[in-house]
């Protein structure tokens, strides 16, 4: 158990606690705040009882502060039932004034022990754990995974999945539940996609699905890609430190098997009939965070090559503007975690109004791509690092991929110009890897500059969101102000913030590229050297035109212009980490984040 949370505390740290049954037994939990070493540290002191069935939870705070009263498991019924929980209940305070009418004392501020409780009456009137959890499931509203265990069936875990991930594993004389298929990685890698609205109960030898009907139902089977090595530091210091050097297998595992012998791109998850994607005359991103920076490169990239027009919009804003979807709309949805709550509420409501949706995933049985109409996985591996790296250069690949098979359908691109811009991808992975090779003099300035309060990122065209994507790495990780900006914005108002000493980061365009952007970033960069920053320069190999107005140039491999954001987002990824690492700070688990957010 400790183990599978070990796996999953990147999901939530605020605390931690377990509960365990055996047959003749009572049942015995233990609980923590803070992260997960504290409950490890409270179990070496205090050992619970051998058990045959256990349930485990590592806490991000959504009601109730972070202490050991609010941390879960909760329990009920005499304390012999035990209820963890993701999510949020939306209606507790009305079922919490039943329960207190009742007679019922709680002892947490969470709605979690609504639930617990609630279960235990269910429980009390059955006599079937998985019965009671079906009755009370129907009773809650909002997101939630419920698990539950009670002492007298040892035997059993029970779950319900609404809204909030949770999935099945398939061992040999045990199995296993998890929010993550990293939790029991360990132990097998055959796994079961449970559907929305469903109750699974587990024994060591079997596992049964019903849905809140009480009906039966038969989960899809899958093997997990990975293994429980891909999930390890491997000699790094941090997760993050590991991800970034993952990016060049990342974006290369990405890329594998998406041609066919004759080298036109095939993207076999694509489940929309072609004349639907022809007739597409606006395509909607929608993602949150990190995502959303990789759909604005992909914004760029599709345009250019489909010549059709593409939004942006932040996930959590598309369905309460009112936005203008109709049948001939494609949303694109781009989610590591495939669970991000704002981004499946945004997916139902783009279904509703009878678009088609494409989603961009990398965890593979999540909810999103189950609810799409066709799904592009990447293949980024497990994500541990609250803080994404390989899962944004794995999305902005994804997205390159979706934007060819779209100018290869409609014929927009001839099959030679598709198929130099794949090669052109290809030689990509090797690139980055280069970057990451050079990232040595951005990690000694990184250090230098350990105590800054204040980091500026600029950037034009695909160079803006990797500017965003830049100051928001700094911002998850170090806790200290940072900003992008496009460029061409500086004199509109943001060149106020330039003082003597102000570092900025600008990336530049290639000098290979069209129009003029370069001499116009060029000319940036003498305006805010003129006011006294500090300009720190991430620039193509070659571009001298950049030495004579940067203090630091991060030199990058040539490339064309719309991949350039694989390479130039790699020395930003690598100063934030280094940074916050140089401050004491813990990069994998930045204060007051998860890394899914399963909750709106």
């Amino acid at each position: 158990m400790i183990d599978g949370l070990r796996r999953l505390e990147y999901r939530g740290y605020d605390s931690a606690g377990v509960a365990l049954v055996a047959p003749g037994a009572p049942l015995s939990s233990a609980k923590k705040a803070g992260k997960l070493v504290n409950l490890v540290t409270e179990l070496e002191e205090n050992p619970l009882p051998p058990a045959t069935a256990a349930i485990g939870h590592t806490r991000w705070a959504t009601h109730g502060a972070p202490n050991d009263l609010n941390a879960h498991p909760h329990l009920a019924d005499g304390g012999q039932l035990a209820v963890i929980h993701n999510g949020i209940v939306e209606n507790f305070a009305v079922l919490k004034k039943e329960l207190l009418a009742d007679g019922v004392t709680f002892l947490s501020e969470t709605d979690t022990e609504v639930a617990a409780h609630l279960l235990a009456k269910e429980h009390a009137a059955t006599g079937d754990l998985t019965e009671a959890m079906r009755r009370v499931a129907l009773r809650l509203e909002g997101t939630f995974t419920l698990l539950a265990v009670h002492a007298d069936q040892p035997d059993t875990v029970v779950g319900a999945r609404h809204d909030s991930p949770l999935v099945v594993g398939l061992g040999e004389g045990e199995n296993f539940l998890g929010s993550d298929v990293a939790a029991f990685i360990a132990y097998t890698r055959e796994a079961l996609e449970l559907d929305q609205d469903q109750i699974v109960t587990i024994t060591a030898d079997k596992v049964s699905v019903i849905d809140f009907a009480g009906e039966p139902v038969e989960p899809r089977r899958f093997t997990v890609d990975w293994d429980a090595e891909a999930a390890e530091k491997g000699g790094f210091a941090s997760f993050m430190d590991k991800e970034i050097h993952d990016q060049p297998q990342a974006v290369g595992d990405t890329l594998l098997g998406r041609t066919d012998i004759d080298g036109r791109l095939i993207l076999d998850d694509l489940r929309i009939d072609e004349a639907v994607l022809r007739s597409v005359d606006k395509i909607i991103v929608i993602a949150c965070g990190t995502a959303a920076y990789a759909g604005h490169v992909a914004k760029y990239a599709i345009e250019h090559w489909c010549r059709i027009p593409v939004e942006v919009e932040l996930a959590h804003e598309f369905r309460y503007r009112d936005p203008v979807v109709n049948e001939k709309t494609l949303v694109v949805a781009v989610t590591q975690s495939g669970e991000t709550m704002d981004t499946l509420m945004a997916v139902r409501h783009a279904r509703e109004q009878g678009a088609k949706v494409v989603s961009i995933v990398n965890t593979h049985g999540s909810t999103i791509p189950r609810e799409s109409d066709a799904v592009l996985y990447t293949h980024a591996g497990p994500e541990i690092a609250v803080a994404s790296t390989k899962a944004f250069l794995s999305q902005i690949t994804a997205a390159y991929l979706l934007g060819l098979y779209l100018a290869q359908l409609r014929g927009n691109k001839f099959p030679d110009e598709i198929a130099e811009i794949f090669d052109d991808l290809k030689a990509m992975p090797a690139k980055i890897q280069e970057v990451i090779d050079r990232g040595g003099r951005v990690r000694e300035i990184a250090r230098w500059m350990s105590d800054t309060s204040s980091v500026l990122f600029l950037g034009r065209h695909v160079g803006f969101p990797v500017a965003m994507e830049g100051a928001l790495k700094l911002k998850e990780l170090a806790y200290i102000h940072a900003e992008g900006f496009a460029a061409g914005e500086l004199k509109h108002g943001p060149i106020a913030l330039i003082e003597p000493g102000q570092p900025v980061f600008v990336i530049v365009p290639s000098p290979r590229g069209r129009d003029s952007l370069h001499s116009k970033v060029i000319s940036n960069i003498q305006e805010i050297r003129a006011r006294g920053a500090r300009t720190l320069v991430i620039a193509e190999d070659g571009d001298d035109a950049v030495l004579p107005f940067a203090d630091e140039v991060f030199w990058v491999p040539q490339s064309p212009t719309l991949l350039a954001p694989l390479l130039t987002v790699v020395p930003l990824q690598i100063f934030a980490c280094e940074l916050a690492t140089a401050r004491g700070l813990d990069v994998d688990q930045p204060r007051n984040l998860a890394k899914s957010v399963t909750v709106e």
